[in-house]
């Protein structure tokens, strides 16, 4: 299973919540890639050598892009997580993801078809002209993470539009406080999938920064969990749903549509 997380505006914590999904995954041997444009903070955060990782994966893609390639470019977080990490600096991590685009995805969709495996890639701030979307684009799910707050939202909703056609399966992930799930949904017309707490303590134990309570005991990580279970639980029904009806998955499951004036209405919120 291929699973992406991304976000249009701000810091809702992709990375934090890939982290999270990744140790809660409640099946097989996740892997996750950190494919953020950006540049990685998966490697300074946890001391880990800048190879093997996305750039080292994206040379070895041009050659053979078999599957067990993205394992084989994997380093071990401390609770055992392996992960593919990307470079500190944006110009290296663009030009490995634009390597990656060619022969690369191919080979991060065939690590995620094996038995029992899921591979979660952390794509950063997503658009379309991201070098990050060839690797996610047909992803059997893409959650879009956003804090619930007007100036977010605001740019959510113009990508709304666009997600459907990259994935058979987008969802709308909610992170800390501000509009109500119920708001959201009513005022962009489109499903929440989660909503995830702001859980400092929890986000600093999975980025390696303190110690204390694990991901199975964190308010996050059980939040992520929930999570992890809605996306297998709806991935699920989509490939039955599609092997029923002798349909792709990305024509059977609901499409999401953006209310006319892509922004909330809200108190604070710039009217269209």
């Amino acid at each position: 299973m291929l699973v992406g997380l991304c976000s249009v505006k701000g810091s809702p914590g992709v990375t934090t919540t890939a982290l999270a999904l990744a140790a809660r995954w409640p099946d097989g041997d996740p892997v996750l890639i950190e494919a953020d444009p950006s540049g990685g903070d998966l490697a300074a955060r946890f001391r880990l050598s800048a190879s093997p990782g996305l750039v080292s994966l994206a040379a070895a893609s041009r050659r053979d892009p078999h599957r067990s390639l993205v394992h084989e470019h994997c380093q071990m977080l401390p609770g055992g997580l392996p992960v593919v990490v990307g470079p500190v600096a944006a110009d290296q991590a663009r030009a490995a993801l634009g390597v990656l685009a060619a022969r690369g995805a191919q080979a991060v969709r065939s690590a995620a078809q094996g038995p029992a495996t899921a591979v979660l890639v952390d794509a950063g701030r997503l658009d379309a002209s991201s070098p990050a979307l060839p690797v996610v684009r047909g992803a059997d799910a893409l959650l879009v993470l956003a804090r619930p707050r007007a100036e977010e939202l605001s740019h959510v909703a113009t990508l709304l539009g666009a997600v459907p056609t990259w994935t058979r399966m987008p969802g709308l992930v909610l992170v800390g406080s501000g509009y109500g799930k119920a708001e959201v949904e009513r005022e962009l017309q489109v499903p929440v999938m989660a909503t995830l707490p702001d859980d400092p303590r929890g986000a600093d134990v999975l980025c390696g920064r303190s110690s204390g309570r694990g991901p199975d005991r964190s308010v996050l990580g059980r939040a992520a969990e929930r999570l992890a279970r809605a996306v297998t639980h709806q991935a699920s029904r989509g490939e039955a749903s599609s092997g029923r009806n002798g349909q792709s998955a990305l024509t059977s499951q609901p499409q999401l549509t953006v209310a006319s004036s892509g922004q909330l209405t809200g108190d604070g919120v710039v009217p269209p």
